[in-house]
């Protein structure tokens, strides 16, 4: 409960749900007196559009005769023209009005065209009378406002009398009867609608054209937890959630560095994404921050409702190359070790994975549990997660090269080979092995966790047993794929994992129809794509290529802390100095 109230609190949560006293005094009067509106509206459309009929056909008659040059803005005009079918003068004027209104019936009037007040269930617009006289307005979001914040606010303008609201009502407000840490004055109504679908509070006052924005919000969190892809035997079991201040609190105490820096923007024309770029100034190297900013900035689309994923597609650009150019991480730990290294990291609100760059293979490749361990324990790990990695690569296509050219076996390795034949051709059954193991993957996501152990024994006991006893596939290949698959499982990045996969099927077709030729090519071109593929103008394969000694052994041997004196070029630094030089 501890942990949960101090997350709502980051949030800075609010909310208040109620109906207005106007609605409940006057229930009647005010139904007769919206339906007449509503009439009065119907009977203005058909006036306006018998009016606007014969106009809309001599527009159409002048369209028909020019060139269609334009299709986008052949569709823009129509998309108009059929918005203003629709709409009357008054909704199409109030539906693109910025400016606050100094009457809250006005403002209300707005709200309807802009947010659809009345048609939307969770807008609430509540109406009370602070001070005697002074007509005002809440307006909120129903499930991102907290009741006992809201409450609060309220019951301290109940007792404001009405010598205390002049001569400067906004003023007075603002400053002293409005019990919150963050209030903010705006005079935008635009400004103020999206802050309110943000989750804040929004405080019109009568007679005023500015309201007051109350940053009290509360989003639905679950709690924090380890991430089930990044766990760990010893070290911290805190990870990311999908709330944005939550993830930077996270990272905040792990670096109580004044030159952090967290800049903030919005991706999204419609879902108006917060994305956080996070970097220490005299650390990052500036012309990498800026790379990312402008490309944030640059982002031209509608929404990232699956946030970073497409955030990535956005400003990264790798089209189809299967191989990740940016790390995912979970683990506040991990994020703030590269931070220190110099990366920029980008937080996506609604994701709990965040974004490393820059990225080369080798980041891929590391385990926070290298680092909870002695060095020589952690580059014991270290080799048999390379080993693993390697494994999960060329094992199948070496073993399947050696079995289809028995005269290269070398000496002491006569017994590797089927010792019987299956009913399928080898590369058949990898392949229809390899998509079996996708499709129970697949399907453990998707299993309820209780039926996991027996979906388990169905596909190990019934479907591979019988398989192998019917001989359609042959004890090697289910044998040699297990090894495969469990380096491939072994590999700290999922999504480079999935690409190794597919990069070593790849390989077994190679190596099918070329043979020794097959192999030796698919490898070296495999090399050249990623020695040619660049994370930010970082080289992917650094430091292996371009060849960066230092940097490899840091990369093969996990170094011990106080031996670990240079943060690594790749980054760029400006301050490579990670402890001072010893005095003389």
């Amino acid at each position: 409960m501890e942990k949960n109230d101090s997350e709502q609190s980051e949030q800075s949560q609010l909310q208040f749900q109620s109906h207005s006293p106007s609605q409940d005094e006057g229930s009647s009067s005010h139904k007769f007196e919206r339906s007449g509106i509503i009439i009065h509206r119907r009977h203005r459309r058909k006036h306006n559009n018998k009016d606007d009929e014969q106009e809309n056909e001599r527009v159409q008659d002048k369209e028909d005769n020019k060139p269609d040059d334009d299709n986008n803005n052949d569709d823009d005009k129509k998309a108009e023209m059929d918005a203003k079918d629709k709409l009357t003068d008054e909704e199409m004027s109030l539906k693109h009005e910025d400016r606050i209104f100094s009457e809250l019936d006005d403002i209300k009037r707005a709200l309807e065209e802009k947010v659809g007040l009345t048609r939307s269930f969770d807008l609430v617009f509540r109406e009370m009378v602070f001070g005697g006289t002074k007509r005002s307005a809440f307006f909120y979001l129903n499930g991102f406002a907290k009741d006992n914040v809201l409450t609060d606010i309220i019951t301290r303008l109940t007792y404001v009398q009405h010598e205390q609201l002049v001569p400067d009502t906004l003023k007075s407000f603002l400053e002293q009867f409005i019990p919150h840490i963050q209030v903010e004055s705006m005079h935008d109504l635009d400004k103020v609608v999206e802050f309110v679908l943000m989750g804040s509070t929004a405080l019109f006052i009568e007679g005023e054209t500015t309201a007051l924005v109350i940053d009290a919000k509360s989003y639905p969190v679950r709690s924090i937890e380890e991430p089930d892809l990044e766990r760990v035997v010893r070290g911290a079991r805190d990870g990311f959630v999908e709330t944005l201040l939550t993830n930077v609190t996270l990272v905040r105490r792990r670096i109580r560095d004044p030159r952090l820096k967290l800049d903030l923007f919005t991706v999204g024309r419609r879902t108006n994404t917060h994305v956080c770029v996070a970097y220490i100034e005299d650390i990052a190297n500036p012309s990498l921050v800026k790379s990312i900013q402008d490309k944030i900035k640059g982002v031209e689309i509608d929404g990232i409702p699956l946030g970073d994923k497409q955030l990535e597609e956005a400003i990264i650009g790798k089209g189809w190359n299967p191989y990740p150019s940016v790390r995912y991480s979970e683990r506040p730990d991990v994020v703030s070790a590269h931070l220190l290294e110099g990366h920029v990291i980008l937080f996506v609100d609604t994701s709990p994975s965040v974004m490393i760059l820059p990225t080369t293979f080798f980041h891929l490749i590391q385990h926070a549990e290298e680092y909870r361990q002695s060095p020589f324990v952690g580059s014991y790990l270290r080799w048999v997660r390379f080993i693993g990695i390697f494994t999960s690569l060329f094992l199948l296509p070496l073993w399947f090269l050696v079995v289809s050219n028995p005269d290269i076996k070398p000496p002491g390795l006569e017994f590797l080979g089927p010792q019987e034949q299956g009913s399928l051709p080898l590369l058949v059954q990898f392949l229809i092995v390899e998509i079996g193991v996708d499709l129970m993957r697949l399907a453990a996501v998707h299993t309820p966790s209780p039926l996991t152990v027996a979906m388990g024994l169905v596909a190990a006991i019934l479907v591979g047993d019988i398989a192998v006893k019917t001989g359609l596939f042959i004890n090697e290949v289910i044998m040699y794929m297990a090894l495969a698959t469990i380096g491939m499982f072994a590999t700290p990045s999922y999504e480079l994992g999935l690409a190794n996969r597919i990069v070593r099927l790849g390989f077994l077709i190679a190596v099918s129809f070329f043979k020794i030729p097959g192999l030796v090519i698919g490898a070296t071109l495999w090399l050249i794509v990623l020695g040619t593929q660049r994370s930010y103008n970082a080289p992917y394969l650094w430091p292996f290529l371009p060849f960066d000694a230092k940097a490899l052994l840091k990369i093969l041997i996990r170094v011990p802390v106080l031996h670990d004196k240079v943060r690594l070029s790749i980054t760029k630094a400006q301050d490579r100095t990670r402890q001072p030089s010893p005095e003389k």
